[in-house]
């Protein structure tokens, strides 16, 4: 009786599954080399249908209804591969191919201080799958090796402006309105959480936001897709920080729907690999998600990175050639310890409520809301009516005694006396810097005191000032999805920003002395008879620690964007469409009524209103399986930032004259193979950006300007302050080729290769506008800058790498590749080269002696020298019982190359070109010579995870 009831209940619920459609997945993990990956962890997300990989790497999961779902393949020593697939209603067996994934070293956290080193995974082996999102979700080895070890050496694949890019953390944009950056500080040490971003490169269109030309990375941070159980990383380098140490802890999916992930990390260092440097960072994370039912889930992540650190300077190559690359301008002794005048301290939260919502079959709805405050503060030093404390100041360098005298002697000034005061000034400080006196090359702390308890009045010669920005940001947006079939979806983002932040000035330390004040101590020559108060509506001028002093006033930016997207796949076609409609209102408030711009410095200024638009189209035809060509194609406009908008928004409202919105227009075509021997990915590309505005900051001595000042004509001002500089519509092309090539030449050998050729130039002549505090006039407007056909700077425009990597069957492996990079250059001054630098203002004649021979030798580019390095990395892993343990190392540029020049930048000091800086410019070591940063030289990283 009992059997027949059985097969009654068997042959009464076989109906009912096909009644339901449930449909069983099956695919095969293998490593890069084709080889089975066993035991790795196959997650479905937001469901139980756990399994893992057996030993030929196969696994099935049954019984899943129609619908789209997302795959979390997890395994130590391996990176995580993220992959989304659709089961339809007819469907009984499915067959997802080949699952290929790649070794987790390069993506480990390399020590560096603000790189952003994620990776992903390369594109399925499977030639069959269909290749909608064929380079949405995946780094090629061309991109890996540019991130890694290219990028070690801030190569910026195609030069392209990082601001043109979008960074979303759990549905919400992370970069700031006020500059167009990304602080990755605000989840700073917290790798092995936001390790593995979905990456949409260049200008390629996302499923998540329109982006611009350099990239969309989105990271959702479930707390149910990381790996059940705990997680330990403890790491030593000689880089930014010494030591890092982080645990985690994810708790899985409970039968309840609850699910959690927390995590804490460490960094720190005593001295870092730069002089007088430090390190003391901490993170933290809290991720916990609620599985209301299989349509819906809630989740909510905090990300709390508290940090402190230290800088170093750049200096110019009198200095290096003394001191060695490692000099750091910024620190001196104090009672026997390093003290750092530069040191950046911030904490700024962020917390994320994200709703996951299935409509029905065909619809998904994504919604998520952000909210992040807190301050970031840098210090620095400051000083009234007293000399600039910096060692490394123009006036303390030998150079300014021995160019002194070829001055005078240029000039026929004989005078003995003269002479024998430069000789001995150049003796004495050539053997400080020579000798490494450190009362001299360093700041001098004890003076700096000791001039404050000197004074008469009791007010600060030194002092200690933070620049601080106290930041509130709101963020929402949705994201729906709309499956028409298989092979067609439409998508739609909507986002919307709130950026407030306060900046302002404060007293940080007085160096002994009672107060500081706050008034231009410049104010008789700035503007004749004024009271020089930065604040009129503030008759208390003696500030103290923790007050505000120079400047105050509040930036404010509302945007909104609308983001609809279309994907279709047909015959050998895949396509992607995406468009962007955006409005965005920006002003200023000031909190300060300055002396200089009374009736335009407090309340608010105008609003600043910006519509964007663009399009987006990606290509891609399949020749067969293994061969693709891709086509992407974008033309979009940008508004401008906060910080380019206002001309001098420390002082007044003014903008920008005639500001518009950036436009940019780009395309490239590549020819992908992906095979399970070979990899290519070879690629063509050109960038054109119009109407673009460059904002540059910097202390000014002896700017000579011309400035209009009404009806009452011009009026000669010489700047030694704060100085803004603005170029408008500003033209640049940026067009190359780059080509990856990843062969496998033994089961257990692959070598890899990249190359990418480019050319980054201004293509016109921009305007510029100058501003300072010295001036009662909102700007002065330069004239043209002639920069057309000069290189844009910032990153070295070609670049090589080769190198190789064994795999062993027995869980080891070694790596090593030659780097080389090439045609890198200062970007070019824009006002050295206007004709306010080359011609006399009183008579507009260029200056004697300036004929056209020089003024072209004058203004030649900067070119930084080519230099080439070697990278290699070891890793090793076992498994003992339920423990995982991995340890892994790199070295970068293992020769020891210090002679790279990283980036720098022209001084712009002296802005005529009289004989003064022909004079210069001809010297070995001139007084305004550029200044640079230099690779740091051999750098270390040593890893050791436990996972249990």
């Amino acid at each position: 009786m009992i059997k027949k009831l059985s097969l009654v209940s068997l042959f009464t619920l076989l109906p009912a599954s096909f009644y339901f459609a449930q449909t069983t997945v099956f695919a095969y993990v293998k490593d890069s080399q084709g080889k089975p990956v066993e035991q790795a962890e196959v997650d479905v997300k937001g469901a139980e249908n756990d399994v893992t990989a057996d030993k030929i790497g196969y696994f099935q999961l049954v019984d899943l209804q129609p619908g789209h779902y997302q795959l979390v393949i997890t395994k130590p020593n391996y990176e995580t591969k993220v992959m989304e697939f659709d089961v339809a209603n007819d469907e009984k067996r499915k067959d997802l191919g080949v699952l290929t994934l790649n070794s987790s070293l390069t993506s480990a956290d390399q020590g560096f201080t603000i790189i952003d080193n994620n990776s992903d995974d390369e594109e399925s082996n499977n030639g069959q799958s269909s290749t909608i999102g064929l380079l949405q979700s995946s780094q090629d080895v061309f991109n890996r090796i540019a991130s890694f070890d290219l990028g070690a050496y801030w190569f910026r694949p195609r030069g392209i402006d990082g601001r043109t890019s979008e960074n979303m953390m759990n549905g919400v944009s992370m970069v700031k309105s006020d500059n167009g950056n990304v602080d990755f500080s605000n989840w700073g040490g917290l790798n092995e959480i936001v390790r593995y971003p979905e990456i949409s490169s260049n200008h390629s269109p996302s499923e998540y936001a329109f982006g611009g030309a350099s990239g969309v990375i989105y990271k959702n941070t479930k707390a149910s897709e990381y790996r059940k159980g705990f997680q330990a990383t403890y790491s030593v380098t000689n880089r930014n920080y010494r030591q890092r140490v982080s645990l985690r802890y994810t708790s899985g999916m409970s039968k309840k729907g609850w699910a959690f992930t927390v995590m804490g990390a460490k960094r720190w260092a005593e001295e870092g690999i730069q002089e007088g440097t430090f390190y003391d960072a901490y993170g933290a994370y809290l991720g916990v998600e609620k599985k209301i039912n299989d349509n819906h889930t809630v989740t909510f992540n905090a990300f709390a990175s508290p940090y402190r650190r230290s800088t170093s300077s750049p200096s110019t190559q009198e200095v290096y050639d003394y001191r060695g690359v490692h000099y750091n301008s910024y620190w001196g002794w104090q009672d026997g310890e390093k003290r750092n005048e530069r040191v950046r301290k911030g904490f700024q939260p962020i917390f994320q409520l994200q709703d996951f919502l299935k409509i029905n079959k065909k619809s998904n709805l994504w919604t998520s809301i952000s909210y992040q405050f807190g301050k970031d503060k840098g210090s620095r030093l400051d000083w009234q009516n007293a000399q600039n404390p910096s060692p490394t100041y123009y006036k303390k360098l030998p150079s300014y005694y021995q160019n002194s005298i070829t001055y005078n002697a240029y000039h026929n000034n004989t005078d003995p006396a003269a002479y024998t005061i430069l000789k001995e000034g150049f003796d004495a400080a050539n053997q400080d810097w020579l000798n490494n006196n450190q009362e001299v090359t360093q700041i001098n702390w004890n003076n700096l005191y000791a001039a404050n308890r000197n004074s008469t009045d009791g007010s600060a010669k030194y002092f200690l000032v933070n620049d601080v920005s106290d930041d509130k940001i709101l963020n929402a947006s949705t994201h729906y999805t709309y499956n028409f079939n298989d092979k067609t979806r439409f998508l739609l983002n909507v986002s919307y920003q709130n950026f407030k932040s306060e900046y302002y000035r404060e007293i940080n330390d007085l160096l002994g002395a009672n107060y500081a004040l706050n008034v231009d101590p410049f104010a008789d020559s700035n503007k004749l008879g004024s009271t020089g108060l930065y604040n009129i509506n503030d008759p208390e001028t003696q500030k103290r620690v923790g007050d505000k002093l120079n400047y105050n006033y509040i930036l404010r930016r509302q945007e909104v964007k609308v983001n609809p997207g279309l994907k279709l796949s047909t015959g050998p076609f895949d396509f992607f469409v995406s468009g962007l409609f955006g409005y965005s209102t920006s002003n200023r408030e000031g909190l300060f009524k300055n002396y200089l711009y009374p009736n335009n410095s407090l309340g608010e200024s105008q609003d600043f209103n910006y519509l964007n638009y663009g399009l987006k189209g990606q290509i891609i035809y399949r020749l067969n399986g293994r061969n693709f060509f891709v086509y992407n194609g974008a033309y979009f406009s940008q508004a401008p930032f906060l910080d380019d908008i206002f001309v001098n928004a420390r002082a007044n409202n003014y903008s920008v004259p005639n500001i518009k919105n950036a436009v940019t227009s780009a395309n490239d075509i590549s020819y992908v193979m992906s095979t399970p021997f070979i990899k290519v990915r070879a690629t063509a590309y050109l960038v054109n950006t119009q109407n673009d505005t460059n904002v540059q900051r910097f202390f000014a001595d002896g700017l000579q300007l011309s400035v209009s000042e009404g009806d009452t004509g011009t009026e000669d001002k010489t700047a030694s302050a704060f100085v803004t500089q603005t170029m408008s519509n500003v033209d640049k092309r940026n067009m190359g080729a780059e080509l990856g090539v990843d062969v496998k030449v033994l089961p257990t050998l692959s070598l890899q290769g990249v190359a990418s050729w480019g050319d980054f130039r201004y293509t016109n002549n921009p305007n510029v506008y100058i501003s300072s505090d010295v001036m009662a006039a909102p700007y002065a407007n330069l004239g043209t800058a002639y920069i057309k056909d000069f290189k844009v700077g910032g990153t070295a425009q070609k670049a090589f790498s080769a190198g190789f990597r064994y795999n062993s069957p027995k869980y080891w492996w070694f790596g090593a590749s030659y780097n080389y990079l090439d045609d890198n250059n200062l970007d070019p001054s824009a006002i050295l080269r206007t004709n306010e630098f080359i011609q006399n203002n009183n008579s507009s004649t260029p200056f004697v002696n300036l004929d056209d021979p020089k003024i072209e030798r004058y203004m030649q580019q900067v070119k930084l020298p080519s230099s080439f390095f070697v990278n290699a990395n070891v890793g090793k892993s076992w498994i003992f019982g339920k423990y995982y343990v991995l340890i892994s190392g790199s070295v970068n540029n293992i020769l020891d190359n210090t002679k790279y020049i990283t980036g720098g930048f022209e001084q712009i000091r002296s802005s005529n070109g009289n004989v003064d800086f022909e004079n210069d410019f001809n010297s070995k070591n001139p007084n305004f010579a550029p200044k640079y940063w230099y690779t740091q030289g051999r750098s270390y990283f040593v890893n050791l995870q436990v996972r249990f």
